[in-house]
């Protein structure tokens, strides 16, 4: 069966950019950037960009567009003869699933809140009340549930009309309407009476700031945002590079995409900082900043139950653009090593997907005696920990090793797959330090993670 094949470079663009657009372009980029001196954390950030965000997902588009395969049957296909390079390919399998397991249901979370900011249900609570709100949620079990499974079936539904029918429209639609609302709640919220303190506070440097964050402290903070804010190393973006065309050289189109998605996250603080000032309300990072810090600044807000909605459909956009690209991986890989056909693949995953959430939901209500990492936390952070520092991490250094490696594909054979087409070609002085440095980088960023992790343990 021939492989399909996206109809234009935009679809292409935008499916790419819409899976690597997610939480953490809102939830955590703003409020780092915010403490770690502004303008200046950005900078270092954008660096961190060029030097390892580019280069990595250009390999993994390459890998892709080589193979014409997904990541499971990819590196047995461009091995060379006599190495077990194909032994890893379960990664997309296994990581897509982890992520999927927490990431649809905090999608879920986001839906329902578009419905809760539209019927008025938060109208009036004072903060206290918000947070109760969000709290009794996450004990409701079965309406967790349901917004899940919303997600899930919509997400299935687009994957199981293919590449051309389903991803490629929906996707398009979502992305322009995300970037449409955000631009437009940027507009509003800079608008706000005391928003140019917030604006000074994220955006103007500030060196004294990121010196008591710690320069050391900021400089790891971007190098990790830079590495995981585009979804690298799981075999996401190699789906999407099989679809593709040789019209384009990748690593032109990889800036394009690091563009897009830089633009979300620095505009995503443009909505954030500027409302937090000028309702006097304390920013915070993660699920506190959306479910619980917004919402109160909706509810001060003239007209925030328009602006409130508009915002988590904007969420709403990022959260399941990037679903629905993790699950069309994961649907791929079954019919690539599996050769299952794309009907079999997609309701097989939908089963597995919707009973493999559960202990994520389950965590925070009956199961929410199970604290792995100490008191206060769930089973979603075991989760989460497996995906952002495992997986990613250990993905995107199988994804270095194998360009750049004469036991691998070599990196003659990338750099000649990256420069297909019309467009920036990729710079071959990069090589001593893809080869040599950045592996070295991404496995100290993989233990750092566990460092982290686990220093309650000897504290």
């Amino acid at each position: 069966m021939a492989r399909e094949r996206l109809a234009s470079r935009l679809g292409f663009i935008f499916l790419s950019a819409g899976c690597a657009i997610g939480l953490g372009n809102v939830w955590r980029f703003p409020y780092i950037t915010g403490e770690y001196g502004g303008a200046l954390f950005v900078m270092v950030y954008i660096f961190f960009l060029l030097v390892m965000g580019i280069p990595i997902l250009t390999m993994e588009f390459s890998i892709g567009r080589a193979s014409r395969r997904n990541m499971g049957d990819a590196l047995r296909y461009l091995e060379p003869a006599g190495t077990r390079w194909h032994s890893i390919g379960w990664f997309p399998l296994v990581g897509g699933y982890c992520l999927m397991m927490f990431y649809i249901p905090v999608s879920g979370w986001i839906v329902s809140y578009c419905y809760y900011m539209a019927s008025g249900a938060m109208s009036g609570l004072d903060p206290d009340g918000v947070r109760l709100f969000f709290d009794n949620m996450l004990k409701e079990p079965v309406s967790m549930t349901g917004w899940s499974l919303l997600v899930l079936i919509v997400s299935i539904i687009v994957c199981g009309l293919g590449v051309r029918r389903g991803l490629e429209p929906v996707v398009k639609v979502m992305m322009l309407g995300l970037l449409i609302v955000i631009v437009g709640l940027a507009v509003r919220s800079l608008t706000l009476e005391g928003a140019g303190e917030g604006l000074s506070f994220y955006l103007a440097p500030d060196f004294e700031r990121m010196k008591q964050a710690g320069i050391m402290n900021a400089i790891s903070a971007a190098m990790n945002q830079a590495f995981f804010t585009l979804s690298i190393g799981m075999g996401g973006m190699m789906i999407f590079g099989s679809y593709f065309d040789n019209r384009k050289s990748l690593g032109n189109e990889s800036i394009l995409i690091v563009i897009l998605d830089t633009f979300v996250a620095i505009t995503a603080g443009l909505i954030i900082f500027p409302a937090c000032f000028a309702f006097d309300v304390k920013p915070d990072s993660g699920p506190s900043l959306i479910f619980i810090t917004l919402p109160n600044i909706f509810n001060a807000m003239e007209g925030g139950r328009f602006w409130g909605c508009l915002f988590f459909v904007f969420m709403s956009c990022a959260a399941v653009t990037t679903v629905i690209g993790v699950i069309e991986n994961i649907i791929s890989y079954s019919m690539d090593v599996w050769g299952w056909t794309r009907k079999k693949s997609t309701w097989v995953h939908c089963v597995g997907l919707a009973i493999l959430m559960m202990p994520c939901i389950l965590g925070f209500n009956v199961l929410s005696g199970i604290t792995p990492f100490g008191p206060g936390s769930t089973i979603m952070d075991v989760e989460d920990f497996i995906v952002s520092n495992n997986v990613l991490t250990l993905g995107s250094l199988i994804m270095l090793v194998f360009c750049t490696s004469r036991y691998g594909w070599g990196w003659e054979s990338f750099v000649t797959e990256a420069d297909k087409g019309d467009g920036l070609k990729f710079p071959n002085w990069l090589r001593p330090f893809l080869t040599y440095v950045l592996p070295i980088v991404v496995f100290v960023l993989f233990v750092q993670g566990y460092i982290d992790k686990f220093s309650y343990l000897f504290e």
